[in-house]
């Protein structure tokens, strides 16, 4: 073994450097497992923010389909020169074609009625259950401001 120039030896007649000779190190098991404490720390704190924003998210796409179903029915009722009756419901847009979905966000069917004349519809939020508050509470077309 005969050192050259400092920085490399040579080795059964092949020149090695000193730097390739230190062992090389990797990561250590506790050096990985902070590093993946760390991102599911990270991912904890979005989620906590990212949730309630979903939530809220799908009570206005809620009212947004509302008062599309709204627009639906008003195009139907210039078609026809009436509401559908409650046991039609929105089955009779669908049927026209003026309508695909007839879903909410959390998966349930709209509820209609029409109400002496008038055609109310109702999504029962998350729970789809009548009644309810906060992200279970109803939603209605009563409630949903109509644009002037």
């Amino acid at each position: 073994m005969k050192t050259i120039n400092g920085r490399a030896i040579e080795i059964n007649g092949r020149v090695i450097e000193k730097w390739r000779l230190r062992r090389q190190r990797g990561l250590t098991l506790i050096e990985i497992m902070v590093v993946i404490t760390i991102l599911a720390i990270m991912a904890a704190a979005v989620a906590v923010a990212v949730i309630p924003q979903l939530e809220e998210a799908k009570r206005k796409t809620a009212a947004t389909d509302i008062k599309a179903i709204e627009n639906g029915l008003k195009l139907y009722y210039a078609r026809k020169g009436n509401y559908p009756d409650t046991g039609s419901g929105l089955k009779a847009l669908v049927d026209m074609q003026i309508l695909e979905n007839t879903k909410d966000p959390w998966g349930h069917d709209y509820v209609y009625m029409n109400e002496g004349g008038k055609p109310v519809i109702i999504s029962y939020g998350r729970d789809g259950q009548p009644g309810g508050d906060g992200p279970d509470a109803d939603i209605s077309s009563k409630d949903v401001a109509q644009p002037r």
